[in-house]
Formats: structure tokens, sequence, C-alpha cells
């Protein structure tokens, strides 16, 4: 299922797509057999129907099969101009048909078999303050909400994704009355442990400036681990600092940094540590840890 359903742009450049829009003999082929292809929209006319590039030859989508819903709105085929789009070619009296609509409903139907736990590849379509909007599945959209997105805090999703970043999250909930799927990202980015490894006490590293409280100065280290220093004035959220690494105790959960430098920040690097199959239980904090532990069940 999560092969044949992917985030819309995952097939565009792969031989067996190129093969499919290269010729009308090619659609009737994926025709024929079912299959959902891609192409670029390359303009929207007045009427709002959505032309895409089949090789150097121009195909289009009529409106009532431009995307799923019964009330879609212009913007949200507007805004496909210039992206890659899934459709499944179907024919109809002679003549090829395409839809995206189609494949939008076939691959809703199929997200719905889904269950907590599972992992998919998701792309990044839109940011809100609140969260980022990812591509589960031919344009399917899904949230994944600031507080799922890492454990180190961030003021915006921006600080962690770009529009048309790609990446891996679980699913979260079901909502199949109203055909959503919610995600949660940070149980992908590694545990408390998995991330300190990375690090040695008298290493100096590059950090971003998360939190700035009275008593002291949160630093990211990676994206699902942090750091505390001692306040220093003239630091803001967002700025990039080297620091130098004093202590790293699991039992506390904590590491002790010390502030060197400040740069031009340069967000870290997401390492992803599962990027597919499925959890059921995830548990970020160490054993033997006295804080309060960190987990989730995924039901």
């Amino acid at each position: 299922m999560r092969e044949k359903y992917l985030p819309e742009g995952y097939r565009a450049g792969s031989e067996e797509n190129r093969g499919f829009i290269g010729s009308e003999e090619g659609l009737r082929r994926a025709a024929a057999l079912g299959r959902i292809v891609e192409a670029r929209a390359v303009r929207c006319d007045a009427e709002r129907n959505l032309y895409v590039d089949l090789g150097g030859r121009i195909g289009m989508i009529p409106r009532a099969e431009a995307a799923m819903g019964p009330d879609v709105r212009d913007i949200a085929i507007i805004s496909l101009v210039g992206r890659y789009v899934c459709f499944k070619p179907a024919e109809r009296g002679g003549e090829i048909v395409l839809s995206r609509r189609e494949a939008q409903e076939e691959a809703s139907d199929a997200l719905m078999e889904l269950s907590p736990g599972d992992v998919l590849p998701f792309r990044v379509t839109h940011l809100e303050p609140f969260g980022a909007f990812v591509d589960i599945g031919c344009g399917t959209a899904s949230l994944i909400g600031i507080e799922n997105i890492s454990i180190s805090r961030i003021s915006h999703p921006s600080d962690r994704f770009r529009v048309g970043q790609d990446g891996y999250a679980a699913v979260l909930g079901i909502d199949r009355e109203r055909r959503r799927v919610s995600l949660t990202h940070r149980e992908l980015l590694g545990t408390w442990e998995q991330n300190a490894a990375r690090f040695a006490v008298g290493e100096t590293v590059a950090g971003v400036v998360r939190g700035v409280e009275e008593y002291g100065t949160f630093i990211e280290l990676t994206p699902n681990l942090s750091g505390l220093t001692e306040r220093r004035e003239g630091l803001s959220e967002g700025d990039g600092v080297s620091v130098y690494i004093k202590s790293i105790n699991p039992e506390r959960m904590k590491v002790k940094l010390l502030v060197i430098e400040r740069f031009e920040a340069s967000p870290p690097p997401m390492e992803y540590f599962i990027t597919g199959g499925h959890i059921d239980y995830w548990r970020y904090s160490p054993q033997g840890c006295t804080k309060k532990t960190v987990e989730r069940y995924f039901i």
C-alpha cells in the first residue's frame, strides 16, 4: 500500500512513470493496469481545468477531476501549477481521461486502513504556526502538530521544515468518519540515549538557541536533544552557537554546556532512526532516569 500511494512527486522521475506518460500508448497501458502516474502541472485555465506536461505533449485534467471532495475551492487547483500531480488515466469512449480525483479517492480509502504506529513517508506542503501540513499519499493532506515535530522545542514549524521537504512520520490517530489521519514525527528522531551517543564530554559542537530563560539558555544539539547553559547576554532564539560539552548525565537526562561563540544559525540536520514498519511503544527517557518518563503508546 505504502509503495502505491506515495506523496505527489515521489514517482515522477521513475523509469516506469516516464514510460507511462511518454506516449498515448503508455497512458493506455497505465489505464489497463490501473496505475497512478505523475506529471508536472504547467497551466490552469479560467475554467480551472489543469494542464500537465506529458513529455512534450500536454494533457488536461478537467476541473471536476482535479481534486477530491464535493466543494473544491479554486485555490486548491490553482496552487497545483508548477508542482507534480498524480492522476489515473482511464479509457472512456476511446479517449484517455486523466483524473486526479480518482487517484486521491483510492489513496484515501487505503490510508483509512492504516493503524496508529504505522510509519509512512511524507512531503511538506504548507506551514502554519500550529503545525506542518504534509502530503501522505496522492495529495492527501495530514497535519503534524508543532508539539509532535520534535522533542527540542521550536517556535514555528519553519525551524524544522521547509515546503517540499521529504520525511517520515508515524500515524498518531485515524478519524475514519472525517477521513483524516493525524501524525507524529518526533518518535522517529531517536531516543535521548541515541542522540546523546553522538556527543562526548570535552567536545565543542554547533547548536541553535531554542529557549532563553532566567536560569539559563536551552541549546539544541539535535532535533531530539537539547542542553542547558548559563544565561549569556546577547543571545536570542534562533541564534547559532558553538558550545563546549561540560557533562552528559543520563540519570537526569541533562547535557550541560558552555557557550563559546555566536554565529549565523544553521539548523541541525535531521537523522531518522526509524523510516518504516510499525511502532507499538516508544520511550524517549533512558532506563533509570529519575526525571518524568517521556513515552508514547500507539493504540
